[in-house]
């Protein structure tokens, strides 16, 4: 590992470190103390018999003669077993049993971290086999949730427990690989931040420590490994399962999300068969559903409690006949409802990419994805996305192609898609394109990005690069434009750009380069 990535990882572990303190002092911690519902801590033995902490809310004066539905919620990556109580006690107030629990590895709790592996699925079906024993729970109402990593056990215990008949899946992940891996690219400075809360928090297991150093590494020798260990940890793998078992699945995320990006997460979505429901909002990884960690009003749990409402208690409170695909512009305004995903950005327009453009490589253009959390709630409260003076950005750095002036207001909705042909000058290489929506003076705002790694190719033939760019909602004001930007350093992302290299885009005739933007139809 290089220097400034250790010096990365440092940084992660103390602003965790900070960010965990500052939780606990803020309220998570004192939630259990001026609980209406008394709540009881518990060791629950998980599979091997690791030791789990976990703490039960039961509704008030459940005495035993009714059995009540079942909500298991695994925690957060590097969060206390208290992450949930102000949502354990709503919960119990509505007559659920909620039995909550630190995962293994982490905390309190006995073991290592497994990253969502075998042992954790099993913990899970071992901490609903306690409560069906211990709390006058219901076997045929059991349900899941969680935010990020509890959300991506969720749905993994989903696919390998048929009791699971209901899960809502906050921030989290179905596609490991499509996830800190997307684009063939290492996401460092989320795999950082995982990386170093679980320094923090836990105890990383010898797999799990190898695993981040293959990682940054970049030993292509590995990359299998890699792909097979993520593979096995993603609920996109047994989504037959999951469609066999026929569990209501509610996922939730965040346009932003730097961790677990929203396109796996639609991409999962369309091959559910049973009831399911995707709700996107502006904001970074877990900070939509932040404020009801507090108990404070959040329409992310509110919609979950409302998931559960119907799929376990029988209540029919219309959830299952909304439109089952919420939007939220990163724009001021409400929710907007589509049938299916395929639905979203379904007025498609393309932007050519005419003419050729070479630029150099491993050197900042100017234009990034910003920083990890921090540019995207940025967004999410104040509507600052990270910034680029377009005018300014140096072409030997980056090739850029802009729209024409638009005379009325364009609403990106979905996944814009783009397509060109790529002629390097070494064998690997890596670029990011960015999409802006450029204003009167040329000042560009980010409305999406993605990073491209290629290896193996022959220097000097070109190929076809078809790239999706993370998903967005964004609304263009009428006198701007769009503006494509292409470079080849983010310190988002690893880059592979052996020095001295080049990358030539190019449009041939028979196979024009494009951007295609996803609209709303109006």
């Amino acid at each position: 590992m290089g220097p400034h990535r250790k010096a990365l990882r440092t940084t992660a572990v103390g602003a965790v470190s900070a960010t965990l303190v500052a939780g606990t002092a803020l309220g998570i911690a004192p939630t259990a103390q001026a609980a209406p519902h008394p709540v009881r801590f518990v060791d629950i033995a998980g599979d091997g018999g690791t030791v789990l902490k976990a703490n039960v809310v039961t509704p008030a004066g459940s005495d035993g003669t009714r059995r009540h539905p079942l909500l298991v919620l695994p925690t957060s990556w590097g969060l206390p077993q208290v992450e949930y109580l102000a949502q354990a006690q709503k919960l119990a107030d509505s007559g659920y049993v909620v039995v909550t629990y630190n995962v293994r590895g982490f905390w309190q709790s006995g073991g290592e971290i497994e990253v969502a592996g075998p042992p954790d699925v099993a913990d899970a079906s071992k901490v609903i086999d306690w409560a069906l024993a211990h709390t006058p729970s219901d076997a045929r109402r059991v349900g899941m949730a969680g935010v990020s990593y509890g959300a991506g056990i969720s749905l993994l215990t989903a696919a390998h427990d048929k009791r699971v008949r209901a899960v809502a899946s906050l921030s989290g992940w179905a596609d490991l690989i499509g996830s800190i891996y997307a684009g063939r690219t290492q996401h460092v400075q989320a795999a950082a931040l995982l990386d170093g809360a679980s320094l923090v928090t836990g105890r990383q297991s010898a797999e799990l420590r190898q695993v981040f150093d293959d990682f940054y590494s970049s030993n292509l020798a590995k990359e299998p490994d890699l792909i097979a260990w993520g593979k096995k940890r993603s609920a996109a793998t047994y989504v037959d399962r999951i469609n066999d078992n026929g569990a209501a699945v509610m996922l939730a995320n965040a346009w932003g999300d730097s961790i677990f990006p929203p396109n796996q997460y639609a991409d999962f979505y369309e091959k559910l068969t049973g009831p399911k429901r995707l709700e996107l909002r502006p904001g970074d990884h877990a900070t939509a559903e932040a404020t009801g960690l507090f108990g404070l009003p959040n329409d992310v749990w509110q919609d979950t409690e409302r998931w559960f409402d119907h799929y376990l208690r029988g209540e029919d409170n219309g959830i299952d006949r909304e439109q089952p695909v919420r939007l939220k512009s990163r724009a001021a305004g409400g929710y907007e409802g589509y049938p299916d995903w395929k639905s979203v950005g379904a007025d498609a327009r393309k932007i050519a990419l005419a003419d050729s453009r070479t630029i150099h490589t491993n050197v900042n253009s100017g234009a990034d994805g910003g920083v990890v959390f921090l540019s995207n709630i940025l967004d999410q409260v104040a509507q600052l996305p990270p910034m680029a003076s377009i005018p300014l950005l140096p072409r030997r750095w980056a090739a850029v192609w802009q729209s024409e002036k638009y005379a009325t207001a364009r609403q990106v909705r979905g996944t814009p898609r783009l397509h060109t042909t790529l002629t390097p000058t070494k064998e690997s290489g890596t670029l990011v394109a960015y999409l802006y929506d450029v204003g009167p003076l040329g000042l560009g705002k980010l409305v999406t990005h993605a990073p491209y790694t290629f290896h193996g190719r022959t220097p000097g033939k070109p190929f076809g690069v078809d790239l999706e760019l993370y998903s967005t909602a964004y609304d263009v004001p009428a006198g701007h434009r769009l503006a494509l930007v292409v470079d080849t350093v983010d310190p988002l992302y690893i880059e592979h750009n052996p020095s001295g290299a080049q990358l030539t885009f190019s449009s041939p005739v028979n196979d024009p380069s494009y951007v295609s933007v996803p609209l709303r139809e109006q």
